[in-house]
């Protein structure tokens, strides 16, 4: 039997994985536009500084997410480190050279080393949320554990058509979220123009890409049969979302657009801890599945956690919706001297 306090913070941690994937996202997606939208430096200033106030504190998402996890859910905490430990490494590398490439390629005098450094933070910028697609897709679908939450998989149960999938529909949802962001941000150039084109070609693209991953979702996992009217209901939600966003896109109002396809990648993250719960990793045999109810902390240390978090998130949540209108500016493409 599950108490309220380990449904709570199965919820928070959904909550910040939503969270971190929304705003997250669209700065990956502007760390990729740097190659495939940019044509001079001067574009690629502008979009780096249109999320620069931003990105690292974006990240803390992902921090608090990991450490919610390791001090309610311990066991689930244990378990998805150690079974996913070479492509969570992989994605800390990631984060690592992507943070680093900004302050690098500023402190670069030649345009050979800054270009070199452009190409390391749009390259880390598409790994990364590739591979957190991959995991929470492999998290679901069924992975190879025993009783003791041990997982011994090999390179086919991490990559295989659904979680490819899944790992590019983040990667593109994360890219499109970042045109849309772009879009507010920049005031001046040809970017906006540039911006349009590609997305006109890129929802159709988008739209084809959810279709795939419901169709995978169906085959690979139990969602449709566990929870199949919510699971309908959310897909259709995120398919709805989608054509807003690009009607809206198509009428310029970027605004619209931006929180549109926001609500998508939310409503995605909420479809996979949905489908996933009681469970906090799918085993591919049903009685070898990881139970919310047996891999959470003491109800002592789930009750304090609780009263420590519901007083320090408030503020915290002031603070970053103080630095998004501190940082409200728009940006110039403008030429700046190294």
């Amino acid at each position: 039997m599950m108490t309220g306090y380990q449904i709570l913070w199965f919820v928070l941690i959904a909550v910040l994985f939503a969270g971190f994937f929304f705003l997250e996202g669209f700065d990956f997606g502007i760390g990729m536009s740097l190659k495939t939208l940019a044509q001079n430096e001067e574009e690629e200033d502008a979009l780096i500084r249109s999320i620069g106030p931003h990105w690292d504190g974006n990240e803390v998402w992902l921090i608090t997410a990991g450490g919610a996890m390791f001090a309610a859910m311990p066991f689930w905490y244990a378990s998805l480190f150690s079974g996913f430990y070479l492509i969570l490494f992989a994605i800390l590398i990631g984060l690592i050279y992507r943070g680093v490439s900004f302050e690098f390629r500023e402190q670069m005098r030649t345009a050979k080393f800054r270009n070199l450094w452009t190409t390391i933070s749009s390259i880390t910028s598409m790994l990364v949320p590739f591979l957190f697609g991959v995991l929470f897709t492999d998290v679901v679908q069924g992975m190879p554990l025993n009783a003791n939450g041990d997982m011994s998989a090999n390179f086919w149960d991490y990559f295989n058509i659904f979680s490819i999938v899944g790992g590019v529909a983040m990667g593109l949802l994360s890219y499109v979220h970042g045109l849309n962001y772009a879009r507010l941000k920049i005031t001046n150039g040809s970017l906006h123009d540039r911006i349009q084109k590609q997305l006109k070609v890129l929802y159709p693209i988008l739209l084809i890409g959810e279709v795939a991953f419901a169709i995978t979702l169906f085959v690979f996992t139990d969602f449709f049969t566990k929870k199949p009217v919510v699971t309908i209901i959310m897909l259709a939600a995120i398919v709805a979302l989608t054509l807003i966003a690009w009607a809206v896109t198509l009428k310029q109002q970027n605004t619209w657009a931006f929180i549109a396809l926001g609500l998508v990648i939310i409503l995605v993250v909420s479809l996979l801890f949905t489908g996933l719960f009681p469970r906090v990793i799918v085993g591919n045999e049903s009685n070898m599945s990881i139970l919310l109810k047996n891999a959470t902390s003491t109800p002592y240390t789930l009750k304090w956690m609780t009263i420590i978090s519901l007083t320090a998130l408030p503020i915290v949540l002031a603070y970053q919706i103080w630095s998004f209108y501190v940082f409200r500016d728009r940006i110039r493409v403008e030429k700046i001297s190294y």
